[in-house]
Parts: structure tokens; C-alpha cells; sequence
């Protein structure tokens, strides 16, 4: 058991997990892209959000429980994708897909993570989510669909968010590769964190594993996925996968009124709200912002998840009264299993679902419907202020 005193909240974690990491392992996950305003902007945006709390509601207790495309969950959240998790800690998709299902929370694996559905799936049992990156080959589509619904995985996630790499200049200049390079400053910048490289030794040097079967040359990960993946697909190549999957089909990476409105019509599940932790443009809007309008607009026509900016049970309760119908959190994760190894994943998951049962409690509610019912003052303006 992990000491709670120690670490309490994601930010502790992230601060041990930076003395952990090699510096080119450190960059990849911390950075976002530009100035990395719009990182900070995501975060920020959520500390501007306040919530005026109901006194005397008599004796109540939080229900964390949600139910979401048919399944119970113990609480409103789960693991998005991370591509490379591998390379952040070795096994890190098997730590947090283990975890995942313990918590009886949902974990997405990644089409570029450094494990297959075939390691994944029976680790996740019932709790999978399998994201997929538009590929260009018809053929490698339905291999890499075959394989999530043959490891059962439920949930389909659709990213669209990616139309080309980002810069990332924190990553450009800790000179990363996947796999890492092996030359002197790696291994330098890696002998200073013995435990990341003696498990890393342990276990595999990460690299893609679902998509290395399509594509021998994965030296360069610019040019491997730019050979593999369909950066720019339209609605009409979406729905076509959405067709294929016996089961919930999302679509990541929806920031405008416009594009939630198309999926609804075109009878997708959900959307879940993300500009991709603000890794890919650094201009665009903190996702919680454009949350609210979203949610006036589509909800209660499909499931509406948050992604982006997520540090805290607080900050879950926030996008819940906002509008949003589950959440999806992806370096808090990444945070917890590089700071505190196997027991990270399931350490950061029960304080994120303590936290988030702690703050309803304290706002005077008990349930989302009752977040929903708060009164919401900041930015940004919400359509129940």
C-alpha cells in the first residue's frame, strides 16, 4: 500500500515521477507543443471554475457510480490513450490496464503503445477501450479492428485530433526517438535513473508493437507513421469504421460545436472533448471552455466525455457540472506509474475517485445531477450560471 501521506495528489506524483525519468522520457510526457500556452491554458482554465456549494443537504453520501454505454464503472473516469507509454515506464499499459480493472475503471490502449491488444486484452478483462488512429491501408484497418474485438475490448475510440505531428520542440531538443536513439547522451541521461533503465532492461527497449506487423522500418517515428497513418480522414472514412465495430464507437478529439453536432447526426455513441492535452496546436481554446456549449447543444443525443487538463477529483467534478458524462485523463496516470512503479496506477486512481467523492460532499451533493444543479461562477461562462 502506497503511503497516502507521501503522495496525495497527482502533483506530488508528478514531482517524484520527474526524478525518476531519464530527461528525453521527462520531455516526452510533460511537453505539449510551442510556448506550451495551451497546456497551461487547459490547466488554468479549470482553477478559474468555481462552484458555489448547498449547505444542509442532511446526511447523503457520494455515488460515484456510473453507468456509461451499458457498463458500471466505479467512478466517472478512466485511462485515455497515450501512445509510447512504454518508453515513460516500462510494462506502463500493463501497470494501469491491471489497475484499471481492479478499480473497475475503463483503460484505452493506444494503436502506438508500446504493448498489443493481445497482452492488453486479457489484462483489462471487460474494462477495455481500444483507440484507433486512422490508418491508410483498408487492409491494416481491419487487422488492427479484428484484433481489439478478438482480445475483447468493447469501446472503439476514433482519434481525429492529428492531422499531421506537432513540432514538440521540448522533445526536438532532448533528441527523442522511439525507439531511443543509442548514443552517448541517452545513455547517459539514462544511467542517471537506474531504476527507469534496470526495468526497462527487464522488460523490452519500447517501441510501436501493435503496428510494427504492417511496417519493418520504425527507426524514425516521424516517418513510420507518416507512411502508416491517415492523419486527415473525412466523415465519410469515420463512419465507415463506426460501421465495422460491434460496439460503442467515440470520436477523440471534438473541439467544435459543429463537428459534435455531424456526430451526433451520424449516429455516433459519444464524442469525448480534447485538444490532445494541447500537444498538437498551441493556440487553440482550453478544452473546458468550449465543454458548456457542447453540452447544450448534443447532450443527452450521445455521450459527452472531457479529456485535457484533468488534475484532480475537483477538477472531474467541474467538467461533470459542466455538462460533461465521464472523463478521460492520460498524464496523471503516466505521472503516477513512473513516480511509484506497478502501484502507481491503482494509488492515483483511488485518491482521483476519493477526491472527486470528497469535493461532492463538501458542494453538498451526492450524485452528478446534483453537480449539474450548482450554481457555476468563472470562466468559463456556463450555460447553468
Amino acid at each position: 500500500m502506497t503511503d497516502l501521506t507521501r503522495y496525495p495528489s497527482v502533483h506530488f506524483m508528478r514531482e517524484r515521477a520527474r526524478t525518476r525519468l531519464p530527461h528525453f522520457a521527462w520531455e516526452f510526457l510533460d511537453s505539449s507543443t510551442g510556448i506550451e500556452a495551451g497546456k497551461e491554458r487547459n490547466e488554468s482554465a479549470f482553477r478559474e471554475i468555481e462552484l458555489v456549494p448547498r449547505m444542509l443537504p442532511g446526511n447523503i453520501e457520494a455515488q460515484t457510480e456510473t453507468v456509461l454505454f451499458g457498463q458500471t464503472y466505479a467512478a466517472p473516469f478512466g485511462v485515455a490513450p497515450v501512445g509510447m507509454s512504454g518508453l515513460i515506464w516500462p510494462k506502463a499499459e500493463i501497470f494501469l490496464a491491471r489497475a484499471a480493472a481492479q478499480m473497475r475503471l475503463p483503460y484505452t490502449l493506444s494503436t502506438v503503445g508500446a504493448e498489443t491488444p493481445e497482452t492488453i486484452g486479457p489484462e483489462v478483462g471487460d474494462y477495455g477501450w481500444y483507440q484507433y488512429y486512422p490508418t491508410k491501408k483498408m487492409d491494416v484497418r481491419d487487422d488492427i479492428l479484428r484484433r481489439g474485438k478478438d482480445n475483447g475490448f468493447k469501446t472503439l475510440v476514433i482519434t481525429v485530433d492529428v492531422p499531421v505531428t506537432s513540432t514538440r520542440e521540448r522533445q526536438l531538443r532532448a533528441g527523442l526517438r522511439m525507439p531511443p536513439k543509442k548514443d552517448l547522451a541517452t545513455f547517459w541521461h539514462a544511467a542517471r535513473r537506474p531504476s527507469w533503465s534496470l526495468a526497462t532492461l527487464a522488460h523490452k527497449t519500447p517501441h510501436l508493437v501493435t503496428l510494427e506487423k504492417y511496417h519493418s522500418d520504425n527507426a524514425d517515428l516521424r516517418s513510420f507513421l507518416a507512411t502508416m497513418l491517415h492523419g486527415r480522414p473525412d466523415w465519410d472514412d469515420v463512419s465507415a469504421v463506426r460501421d465495422l465495430w460491434d460496439g460503442p464507437v467515440i470520436l477523440k478529439g471534438i473541439m467544435d460545436v459543429g463537428d459534435a453536432v455531424e456526430a451526433a447526426k451520424r449516429g455516433f455513441d459519444g464524442i469525448v472533448v480534447s485538444n490532445h492535452g494541447a500537444r498538437q496546436c498551441d493556440g487553440v481554446p482550453a478544452t473546458i471552455t468550449v465543454l458548456p456549449e457542447i453540452a447544450s447543444e448534443v447532450g443527452g443525443k450521445m455521450k459527452i466525455i472531457f479529456d485535457s487538463g484533468i488534475r484532480s477529483g475537483l477538477d472531474i467534478a467541474r467538467a461533470m457540472a459542466l455538462g460533461a458524462d465521464f472523463c478521460l485523463l492520460g498524464r496523471p496516470f503516466l505521472y503516477a506509474v513512473a513516480a511509484l512503479g506497478e502501484a502507481g496506477g491503482h494509488h492515483v486512481m483511488q485518491v482521483l475517485k476519493d477526491d472527486y467523492a470528497n469535493n461532492m460532499l463538501q458542494l453538498g451533493v451526492e450524485n452528478i445531477d446534483g453537480l449539474r444543479s450548482l450554481k457555476v461562477r468563472g470562466r468559463p461562462t456556463p450555460t447553468n450560471w
